[in-house]
């Protein structure tokens, strides 16, 4: 076995703060940017950081902001601004063929923009004027429904809720959020097992955990004050394995920022005590072998599965019929591995599960999530202390925008408390999510886009498709704090409204405001902004859809809109009497530095379920199924090389099919790309694929090869091939027939018909590729990693 290059030093530490002070002058922030790293996440007048949405820990820190948090600070404090002079440099045209670090670094946006086509530019247009254009465009359009409403989990609760409000007025639910592509399944299978979409634990159930099982998460790019915890975890004597399939680097020991004699000692705290590098696509049949065992064994809750649950015999029967050999074919994990897994679970009196997108992102997320649920309810680990279901979010306030309303197939309880509070109707019939939305585009069925906040094109798959069909649309309209991608492609009518940011002062009317935001686990934080906005021209979130309501709505419209925009305190008395949980908002909000948590009934063991219990759920596809796709993949590949003409599809037979998985790298957030610095991956370029070392020498190629990712059209698929690449290949640490490429460079290998069936999440995780080498050499690809690195602007030498 050859050996595998990895990053040997503690997660954090040191390369941690000399990569922040870089990026904050990197983006010419350090100064507006070092302000705001000191009011990040604190309980008296700080801002909450959108660089994720980790809990704050009730102790308080002078600093409490991760890497990750400083780089995003640093991306919104920056003091270059894209205003008017920028976009009189630079064309449309011009910028489209700029990449997402370019536009990403262009500077804040700071005035509204208009494009205008004769000129194939964005020229300055007054506030009114852009909403007189709002306004025109959407009330011409033949039904509400034309238009697509998108919200960013960057968007704190009130706006939100304001936000929700205006487009069901307006007449429709078409409300996708970045939930369709995150945490869709979690949010679709606990609600539906638990009665409630989200976190069943508090942070605090972490310092009381035995053991904590962790599922498709890099926390240390993705959620770095996580690691805290974990390793505090870990001092307790709590188990933690970590089942990926990848080795991730920074999960092996974390040197602590806040702990001077670490730093200054070099010290470092363990976190994982093992890693079960799972198949791609595995994660239902290690569940399933996990169940299996524990059940036939008598190792599970017979009391709260008898007192609390439903569906428990159909579920034991389904799991008597699957096979160790296909539980072993569907995860890649040895039956004997997976016995001591499950020992483990036996013995733990509290455990916690936790997970990220690599669960979710896949086509059988759904049973994935259901999966997990079924592992606790079977040992009882929801409702008691230091255990239970802890999905992990990436935005902020993507699970707070969900509770606010932001949903495309809304609760009936939600849609009559609307009514009930506003004394008008709200639309019935369900909207389009982000698959269905973006599809409807594509088909012509959207007239109208509305952005608030995110990169609708780039982050959702199929890219270029829904990149053209912006540009088929009467009228599209971002909300949002930089440039992106998606703002490039403009329809008959294209406008920019800029925001203020997370880290800036709120002034109106009324006085200074601030926010509120709800993190993973279901506290509710205030947030409040403490620099300058960076133009006086900027509008809050709120302001800019008072005004569209205003416009839009007219004199139809009784709902004061202004007052919420001017005084939060208005939108949340609204909230109080909208929003279960919310009762005595504005009081309890201000009663403690840190917010207040809302109340959990299946924490308490209530179960909001149509049993009126915790429900098992049987999967949906065969534990096989990734087995199965590659299986197919490899037999319609064999055919065609056997037809084909062409010398280089014959070379070297081993085997070329892969399972591909898209990640992020820890230099970028979503897709919001800060550098090409991969420190834990050992990388600064991002046109990469990752391989096992060996599985590189089995094919008989070499590290730095370039290679092509194809995906094969599906049978009876309208959908044509798609290709990648070429890519520089890169070692890794991950399991065997796996790969791996950077999101959201890898997007369009994706499709929008390959999905989850109930969450409709797009399997971003997991798809089945074919591998070809490129006739290069060596040297000639070492010398374009050179290029790379020594690259000033940090850009990758795509070929």
């Amino acid at each position: 076995m050859r050996k595998i290059p990895v990053y040997t030093h503690p997660a954090a530490g040191w390369p941690a703060l000399i990569a922040s002070t870089r990026k904050l002058m990197d983006y010419k922030a350090f100064l507006r940017g070092s302000l705001s790293v000191f009011g990040s996440n604190q309980p008296k007048g700080g801002f909450d950081c959108p660089g994720c949405a980790w809990p704050d820990h009730k102790s308080h820190k002078t600093i409490d902001v991760c890497e990750t948090g400083i780089k995003v600070l640093a991306s919104e404090t920056m003091s270059v601004k894209a205003d008017a002079a920028f976009f009189a440099k630079n064309t449309v045209t011009q910028l489209q063929k700029w990449t997402g670090y370019e536009l990403e670094h262009s500077g804040r946006l700071s005035e509204p923009m208009r494009y205008d086509a004769t000129q194939d530019r964005y020229l300055p247009i007054s506030w009114e004027n852009a909403y007189k254009i709002i306004a025109k465009e959407l009330n011409k359009l033949a039904s509400p429904d034309d238009a697509l409403f998108y919200t960013s989990g960057r968007v704190t609760n009130e706006p939100a809720f304001m936000y929700q409000l205006f487009v069901r007025c307006f007449g429709t639910n078409n409300l996708p959020d970045c939930s369709n592509m995150c945490h869709e399944p979690t949010s679709v299978m606990l609600g539906k097992q638990l009665g409630v979409g989200k976190a069943t634990v508090m942070l605090e159930d972490f310092e009381q955990a035995k053991l904590i099982l962790m599922f498709g998460q890099n926390p240390a790019t993705n959620h770095p004050r996580m690691l805290e915890m974990l390793a505090h975890a870990h001092s307790e004597g709590c188990k933690i394995t970590s089942i990926n399939p990848m080795r991730e680097q920074g999960l092996s020991a974390f040197r602590n920022p806040q702990k001077p004699t670490h730093m200054a000692a070099g010290q470092s705290d363990d976190m994982v005590d093992e890693v079960v590098q799972i198949q791609i696509g595995g994660d239902t049949a290690l569940l399933t072998g996990l169940a299996k065992w524990l059940i036939e064994h008598h190792k599970i809750n017979d009391d709260f599965i008898a007192e609390h649950t439903s569906g428990f015999e159909p579920l034991k029967q389904w799991l008597h019929q699957q096979t160790w050999a296909d539980i072993e074919l569907g995860c890649g994990i040895a039956q004997a591995e997976i016995i001591a897994l499950a020992k483990l679970v036996a013995d733990s009196p509290a455990t916690i599960c936790t997970w990220g997108m690599g669960i979710t992102q896949h086509v059988q997320g759904d049973d994935n999530v259901a999966m997990i649920t079924n592992l606790l309810l079977l040992m009882g680990m929801i409702g008691i202390d230091g255990a239970g279901a802890s999905p992990v979010r990436g935005h902020s306030n993507v699970q707070g925008d969900r509770t606010m309303g932001i949903h495309e197939r809304p609760g009936k309880d939600l849609l009559d408390s609307l009514e009930r509070v506003f004394e008008r109707p709200m639309p019935r019939e369900d909207g389009y999510d982000v698959v269905a939305g973006a599809k409807a585009m594509i088909q012509g069925k959207i007239k109208a886009f509305i952005g608030m906040g995110g990169n609708y094109a780039v982050a959702a798959p199929d890219k270029s498709a829904i990149q053209q069909a912006l540009t088929t649309n009467e009228l599209n309209v971002f909300v949002g704090t930089k440039l992106n991608e998606t703002m490039l492609y403009p329809g008959a009518n294209n406008l920019i409204l800029p925001c203020i940011g997370r880290t800036e002062r709120l002034v109106t009317a009324k006085g200074e405001q601030f926010a509120t935001i709800e993190d993973s686990m279901c506290q509710i934080v205030p947030t409040r902004g403490t620099l300058k906005p960076i133009s006086a021209t900027l509008k809050s979130e709120a302001q800019i859809v008072a005004d569209m309501a205003t416009h839009v709505l007219g004199d139809d419209s009784s709902i004061p809109w202004q007052a919420m925009s001017a005084d939060f305190d208005v939108i949340r008395d609204y909230i109080a009497q909208a929003i279960d949980g919310f009762e005595n908002f504005n009081q309890r909000i201000r009663e403690s530095e840190r917010g207040f948590h809302l109340y959990h009934p299946a924490r308490h063991r209530e179960w909001n379920t149509e049993s009126g219990k915790a429900q098992f759920e049987v999967p949906k596809y065969p534990i096989t199924y990734v087995a199965a796709q590659m299986a197919e993949t490899t037999a319609t590949f064999n055919d065609n090389t056997k037809n084909s003409k062409n010398s280089n599809s014959t070379q070297n037979n081993q085997q070329k099919v892969w399972q591909l998985t898209s990640v992020r790298s820890h230099d970028q957030f979503n897709t919001m790309i800060f550098g090409y610095n991969d420190r834990y991956r050992q990388t600064n370029r991002r046109d990469v694929l990752f391989m096992h070392p060996d599985e590189i020498s089995r094919l008989g190629w070499q590290k730095g090869d370039k290679v092509t990712v194809s995906r094969q059209a599906e049978q009876g698929s309208t959908n044509p091939p798609r290709t990648l690449g070429p890519l520089v290949l890169t070692e890794m640490d991950i399991a065997a027939n796996a790969v791996a490429a950077y999101y959201p460079e890898c997007n369009d290998l994706f499709d929008l018909d390959t999905h989850a069936p109930d969450s409709h999440i797009p399997a971003y995780k997991s798809t089945t590729v074919v591998l070809a080498r490129a006739a290069i050499s060596q040297t000639s690809s070492e010398t374009s990693n050179n290029k790379a690195e020594n690259n000033t602007n940090g850009f990758p030498a795509f070929a």
